[in-house]
């Protein structure tokens, strides 16, 4: 499939907007020829489809990269791995080049960016994106406090909640108190109230919450979901329930 095909065929409601914008200069150098462009631009949808999700994540991923200065490799093989494991190969080779181009840009609005995301994308693929963000910062071993403070920023504005960002946070660090951040609890919780906060982080991690995004994103999801689980058998064995 050409590069004019693939982006055409993947891509929704961010055609338009901030992000359409950010999308049409990075392919400017990437597709050649008016009548592609005319063609592939006509596509228009409210829900979100996987290429919705696949281009916000690029254009967030190369701000959280960026945001401590610099540009560590690790950060970019962890993307591009992510990418080939999601999508394959072909289609991951496709989502790079456009990356690459995105990251040259210098003047991206994180704001309206995240705000275009946050009035099309559901909650729970917004998790999800907060997710794979959190993933980048840690690939090369150490999440700087300016990494920190731009994906908080980009859950303020995408409208996911304090106890969330903490909770995807926590999937990433090794403490004592995890267990109880990743099920949105304080330390000192009854074995009641861990039951109670386990069956309410399982629905909203469950993957079946971004089944419409295609199963290419559901290894993201699983991941998540096993973070709860163990979290919860973690907070079993403490509590002796």
């Amino acid at each position: 499939m050409s590069f004019a095909k693939w982006i055409g065929a993947s891509l929704g409601w961010s055609f338009g907007g901030p992000i359409g914008a950010i999308i049409g200069l990075a392919l400017g150098s990437l597709i050649d020829g008016s009548s592609s462009k005319s063609k592939t631009y006509s596509r228009r949808s409210p829900q979100t489809q996987s290429g919705d999700f696949e281009v916000s994540l690029l254009i967030l991923a190369s701000l959280v990269i960026k945001a401590d200065g610099k540009q560590d490799q690790r950060e970019l093989d962890f993307v591009r791995r992510q990418f080939v494991q999601m999508y394959g190969k072909d289609r991951a080779n496709h989502a790079f080049k456009l990356f690459k181009e995105i990251n040259k840009q210098s003047n991206i609005s994180l704001r309206q960016v995240c705000l275009q995301i946050q009035q099309m994308m559901d909650h729970a693929s917004r998790l999800q994106l907060l997710h794979f963000l959190f993933g980048i910062a840690k690939s090369d071993g150490h999440v700087a406090a300016s990494e920190i403070s731009v994906i908080e920023r980009i859950a303020n504005y995408l409208r996911i909640n304090h106890r969330d960002f903490e909770s995807i946070k926590a999937m990433f660090y090794s403490s004592s108190h995890n267990a109880y951040k990743i099920l949105e609890l304080e330390k000192g919780a009854t074995p009641q109230e861990v039951k109670k906060a386990y069956r309410r982080m399982a629905k909203k991690f469950h993957p079946d919450k971004v089944q419409h995004l295609g199963p290419e994103h559901q290894k993201g999801a699983e991941e998540k979901f096993r973070k709860v689980q163990e979290a919860y058998e973690q907070l079993q064995k403490e509590l002796h329930f």
